[in-house]
């Protein structure tokens, strides 16, 4: 009986339940996204790692020339393409021992780079974000929660960058023509940068 539970352990994940809630499902670039991993363990366990994994996808429709056999020739078509814009995988905790019955909430705490790219859904080009939570396992399959989705947004201005918006001052520029060329100058110069002639008036 031990010997079939430890060679079904090598095939199954822990016997656990295993939940991602988050705060909010929105934030800011640059900001933190804040929640919990919560565990209830069915059964005895150790993991090598408690982590989330992070992700953000680019997905564009493009066309390009896809060869049909039936007409023996590349023709145009439209494919949706994907690249990963950002992955990461924080951890939350190191090796841990869960034992059965046992229920954890594991804080969750993950910065979103500043300099990446916000959620975008549009006719042809979609940006998403997910995350997952993992509890890792050596030997045995890692438990992992169900995919969330979460919404990056692009930061609202600070006030400070609205006050230096309300200070900028305006210019007025007075142009004058140049005596020689009669090009437009501005009336601060004292050369003309059409012709190069020293103004006289």
């Amino acid at each position: 009986m031990g010997f079939l539970k430890k060679f079904t352990d090598k095939l199954t994940a822990p016997d656990s339940a295993v939940h991602l809630r988050f705060d909010c499902y929105s934030v800011s670039l640059g900001n933190n996204l804040q929640g919990t991993l919560n565990v209830t363990s069915k059964e005895d366990f150790e993991t090598t790692e408690v982590r989330c994994e992070i992700a953000c996808v680019e997905r564009a429709k493009v066309i390009k020339q896809v060869y049909d056999a039936t007409l023996k020739r590349s023709i145009p078509q439209v494919v949706e393409e994907s690249i990963v814009i950002y992955s990461a995988k924080p951890a939350l905790s190191g090796p841990s021992r869960f034992v059965k019955g046992e229920t954890r909430a594991i804080p969750v705490n993950i910065n979103i780079p500043s300099g990446a790219r916000p959620t975008y859904a549009g006719v042809d080009r979609h940006v998403t974000w997910t995350i997952k939570g993992v509890l890792a396992v050596d030997g045995r399959p890692d438990k992992t929660t169900e995919i969330s989705e979460i919404q990056v947004l692009t930061p609202a201005p600070t006030i400070q960058s609205q006050v230096a918006v309300q200070k900028e001052v305006v210019r007025t520029i007075v142009m004058i023509p140049c005596k020689y060329c009669q090009g437009l100058m501005e009336q601060t110069l004292t050369v003309c940068p059409n012709c190069g002639a020293k103004r006289t008036v």
